[in-house]
């Protein structure tokens, strides 16, 4: 069953199936952030619509609507004589939901409306009797109380009469089962809202935890429908990629006065390494340049001993730094935001913490992460974007010398070398990263996936070395990397974690074993073919007929499967054999984001405006 997915920029959403039922506890009309971006909580699980006439009564979760997607999540409901169109959104910066409903009828009839309250963080699930709440009526409306919260949940229906009715009822969901998740859940129902239509009628029910009162709501409408228009036509890029420029907004988030991003919704908060890969995708090639700065300058203020933030908790906020490589990402994705905006004042902003960083990984920091003598960079395990744990083992512990890493720190290494000549200082790496390319070549005797262990895995990190700007090896070895991977491990939704040669691989996610065994053992991730399909791109000479031919071979085959209906998500990861089942998120910052990249700017080969002068290191005014 497809999900839906509308989001307010402050990490709060509203989330069910097609179908408009809840299979997840992360399901709901009006999930709110309590601290944006992360806090969130289940406030509305859902709103059970009735239609009633002729002596009959009809609850909507029992027909399967059309789904349909055109800015909004959209659904048709078809009974005998009746036809209900319900569009659902969300209101920008604000933890506010809106249905509206269209209803056109051969005779009257009444619609009861049951909106069902779930005051919980959404990591919980509910005992019955939970948490209690009072309900003050008002006219056409019913403000709700609940004793866990200080949120006051305003639920208002046009022209309705309210009778409140309160009960709670169990629900299990289906797909937490399958992920061997809790879902067990309970719900409190709390009354009807109740209109009677005689012929055709259109209004709205809010729900909402602001404190504004919300009138000519039509129009509030055409405003949010006219900003994802504006957003649309300030990237400049064709229609064909209007759905994923639009999907692009739901993970820009508000985090005190600047701006992050949500990793994937829908459990994931902001992510460091995540953030940062996602970055050029959601920001720089839609034109969004000073969101990237704020993004930038955000992750900037927690730099800690040459670190920059993993995970930030979504209960607390809490910075965690366990990674290796995202540090070396920030170098690069500074390099990325000045190839597009030659902003000369913000590199000069950003230098003393692009030196410590360097600094750090050189003389040694947390995590045990240093340049080792010879000149590669080394850590504990569980630091690279495979970095799954389960009590005491990782499943890829890639510890030492993994081969991503030698190949971001090379590059961001040749990028402080070429800034050093845009902001005027003294070149200390150029030097070293002559050391570091030679030692790597020396080394590199074949395809490792982590050098010094030799270990010989086929997995996809290898890509690296021919995607980022600076590359550690010579072309006729990147194009054997680009050949094994296009023969082993591409799928027409990513690429696969591992060969399917290899002992350890596991193809389906849920399986008979622990999920997290087979998340980076062959489990197929969409972000990596971004850095693929650029590296394809790059040793084809960037020649038009092969930049068809990637999209055709590439990217076409994913988005046919999508179909019309698409709204622009992309999983967070697939199953690698057929029928390449989706799973994880529902839809993942860094999954969009280097789709989006890799066809603007590979593909379409729209560059950023100043790439060839930082390439080249000519200083351009």
């Amino acid at each position: 069953m497809r999900e839906w997915i509308v989001t307010n920029g402050l990490g709060g959403y509203a989330s069910l199936t097609n179908s408009n039922n809840n299979t997840r506890k992360f399901h709901g009309l009006l999930i709110a952030s309590l601290n944006p971006p992360v806090d969130r909580w289940v406030l509305v699980s859902n709103v059970e619509d009735t239609v009633c006439y002729k002596n009959q009564c009809y609850n909507l979760k029992n027909i399967k609507p059309k789904f349909e997607f055109n800015y909004f999540p959209s659904f048709n409901y078809n009974l005998p004589g009746i036809k209900i169109n319900k569009k659902i959104f969300m209101l920008e910066n604000e933890n506010t939901t809106i249905i509206k409903y269209k209803i056109k009828t051969d005779e009257p009839i009444k619609i009861r409306h049951s909106p069902i309250i779930n005051s919980r963080h959404f990591y919980n699930i509910n005992e019955k009797n939970s948490f209690l709440i009072k309900q003050e009526v008002l006219k056409n409306q019913t403000n709700i109380y609940p004793n866990n919260t200080d949120k006051i949940i305003k639920i208002k229906v046009e022209k309705s009469n309210y009778f409140p009715n309160e009960l709670w009822k169990e629900i299990q969901y289906q797909k937490d089962k399958e992920r061997k998740d809790t879902y067990i859940d309970n719900y409190l129902l709390i009354g009807n809202f109740e209109k009677k239509i005689k012929k055709r009628e259109e209004y709205f029910l809010v729900l909402t935890t602001e404190k504004k009162i919300y009138k000519n709501i039509e129009s509030i409408l055409k405003e949010e429908i006219n900003k994802k228009r504006e957003l649309i036509l300030k990237t400049g890029l064709p229609n064909s990629f209007n759905k994923l420029i639009l999907s692009t907004n739901n993970f820009i988030v508000q985090k005190g006065d600047g701006k992050s991003i949500i990793a994937g919704y829908h459990w994931f908060s902001d992510w460091g390494r995540d953030i940062l890969i996602s970055l050029p995708g959601l920001t720089l090639v839609t034109g969004r340049f000073n969101i990237a700065k704020q993004i930038l300058n955000q992750l900037k203020k927690y730099c800690k001993n040459g670190l920059i933030p993993n995970v930030f908790n979504d209960r607390n906020s809490e910075a965690s730094y366990n990674s290796v490589d995202t540090s070396l990402w920030f170098i690069d994705r500074t390099f990325q935001y000045l190839k597009y905006t030659n902003d000369h004042k913000f590199l000069l902003e950003m230098w003393p913490i692009l030196v410590e960083i360097i600094d750090y990984y050189r003389i040694g920091t947390d995590y045990n992460i240093f340049m080792d003598k010879d000149f590669l960079i080394s850590h504990d395990p569980g630091l690279t974007w495979m970095d799954v744990k389960i009590g005491d083992y990782y499943p890829t512990p890639r510890s030492k010398k993994a081969v991503e890493i030698q190949a971001l720190w090379y590059n961001a290494l040749k990028i402080m070398s070429t800034l050093s000549t845009f902001s005027n200082k003294d070149d200390i790496y150029f030097d070293i990263s002559e050391k570091v390319k030679d030692s790597f070549n020396k080394q590199f005797d074949q395809q490792y996936d982590v050098i010094d262990t030799k270990d010989i895995s086929l997995r996809p990190n290898k890509i690296f070395l021919v995607s980022l700007d600076f590359s550690l090896i010579n072309q006729d070895l990147q194009s054997k990397i680009i050949k094994n991977i296009d023969e082993n491990l591409y799928t027409i939704f990513g690429l696969r974690t591992l060969s399917q040669n290899d002992p350890g691989f596991k193809g389906i996610y849920l399986d008979d074993y622990n999920r997290e065994l087979s998340y980076h053992n062959g489990i197929v991730w969409p972000w990596l073919l971004g850095p693929f399909i650029k590296s394809f791109i790059k040793i084809k000479n960037n020649e038009e007929y092969w930049r068809k031919y990637a999209y055709k071979k590439y990217l076409k085959p994913m988005f046919h499967v999508f179909g019309d209906n698409w709204d622009g998500s992309i999983n967070e990861i697939y199953d690698s054999i057929p029928p390449y089942t989706p799973r994880g998120c529902i839809t993942q910052a860094w999954s969009v984001a280097e789709i989006l990249r890799t066809w603007v700017e590979d593909i379409e080969n729209i560059k950023p405006m100043y790439e060839k002068n930082y390439l080249s290191h000519e200083i351009c005014v």
